[in-house]
């Protein structure tokens, strides 16, 4: 991204003022730039823990993968207010009864009760009660079903390249 930025940069140039561009693009420094969040972050106090006790890396519960009663997974990415609100009441849980969302001090208590939820319905069965809803949460899919999903058949995502082989 950052080349291609580099490059339409240097395309207005030429067209402005008719002179070329050097573009020096570095996939180090692109990296670093895109790392720019988890270094603020630091300093604000949102991942300042061990791994797997902070926002982004599965320590929040509501940014975690959970296993359902048939051994699948569902994806939670619920971190805005109105997706976490639309993700407790999906789960029949009551907001009011619950610690502040950004109580860190309670995400292992509550990742301990949104498991124990999860486990309670198959992949298919929380699939139902989240569709079209506007709540962050997805199942987790083997590239065979990620191949099926209506999502990907409508935009023709994956292509067949041989009989055992298929790939985006």
């Amino acid at each position: 991204m950052m080349c291609v930025t580099g490059i339409l940069m240097a395309l207005i140039e030429r067209q402005t003022s008719g002179k070329g561009q050097i573009v020096d693009c570095s996939m180090v420094e692109g990296s670093s730039y895109l790392g720019t969040f988890l270094y603020s972050s630091k300093i604000l106090g949102l991942w300042d823990g061990p791994r797997g006790s902070n926002l982004l890396d599965s320590g929040a519960p509501f940014y975690e993968v959970y296993e359902t009663s048939d051994g699948k997974y569902m994806s939670v990415a619920a971190i805005e207010p109105q997706f976490y609100s639309a993700l407790l009441k999906a789960m029949g849980l009551h907001e009011e009864g619950l610690p502040h969302q950004m109580d860190f001090t309670k995400w292992e208590e509550m990742k301990i009760k949104f498991a124990a939820t999860f486990k309670l319905k198959s992949q298919q069965e929380w699939i139902d009660v989240f569709n079209g809803l506007d709540a962050c949460v997805e199942p987790v899919l083997t590239p065979e079903e990620a191949k099926e999903h209506p999502h990907n058949v409508d935009r023709s995502i994956f292509i067949t390249t041989s009989p055992e082989m298929f790939e985006p």
